[in-house]
């Protein structure tokens, strides 16, 4: 008797992806780039640009200056981890936590949603920021998420709806921001996207 092919009877298992973890993440290296982990798989950014840096840190400026000068939370600039799930840790511009939710700023990094999270596009993180990450801050239950787009000296807010981000507001330089949440700012974009004066050659 002919033994029987297990190829022909055995049910066909797709294979699944292999999803990074926490841990390897935290093996990898610190050369300047900046490494995420998205839903397991990784996602790597280059440094980001002089004027990416430029509105990072004068927005920064301002909302430690409105926010947290006046005790109503923290700010924090990337390089921070944010831990969303085992697999999902990323790295966002800046972050703003409320003062009555700073228990989830750990020693080495943050476990659990921020009240604000904000992201400074560039061509090579436009799609990212503005497709996958923002549906995976809805789903940890970010309930504002700012995209500041250098091209367009433009500032566009949106807030959380039954799981899903809805438009709370925008404005470009030269108006006054004024988002919804957190509630009280009022941001002059010519001070956010103003060019740094530089010697002629």
């Amino acid at each position: 008797m002919t033994a029987r092919s297990t190829a022909s009877i055995s049910p066909s298992i797709p294979r699944q992806p292999y999803k990074l973890s926490l841990d390897e993440y935290m093996e990898l290296p610190n050369d300047g780039k900046r490494y995420q982990i998205l839903d397991g798989v990784l996602d790597v950014a280059p440094v980001p640009a002089p004027r990416h840096q430029h509105i990072q840190n004068r927005l920064a400026h301002v909302l430690t200056a409105e926010l947290e000068d006046l005790g109503r939370g923290e700010v924090y600039v990337a390089p921070i981890d944010w831990v969303l799930h085992e697999n999902t840790i990323v790295q966002p511009d800046l972050i703003f936590i409320a003062a009555e939710r700073l228990h989830i700023v750990g020693e080495s990094n943050v476990r659990g949603a921020p009240d604000l999270v904000v992201e400074i596009v560039s061509p090579s993180t436009r799609r990212t920021d503005v497709l996958i990450k923002s549906e995976l801050y809805a789903r940890f239950g970010v309930s504002t998420y700012w995209i500041v787009d250098p091209d367009l000296d433009r500032i566009e807010a949106y807030r959380l709806s039954n799981g899903r981000y809805e438009p709370a507001g925008a404005a470009s330089s030269p108006a006054i921001f004024e988002p919804a949440a957190p509630a009280g700012l009022e941001i002059d974009l010519t001070e956010i996207f103003i060019r740094p004066l530089r010697p002629q050659p």
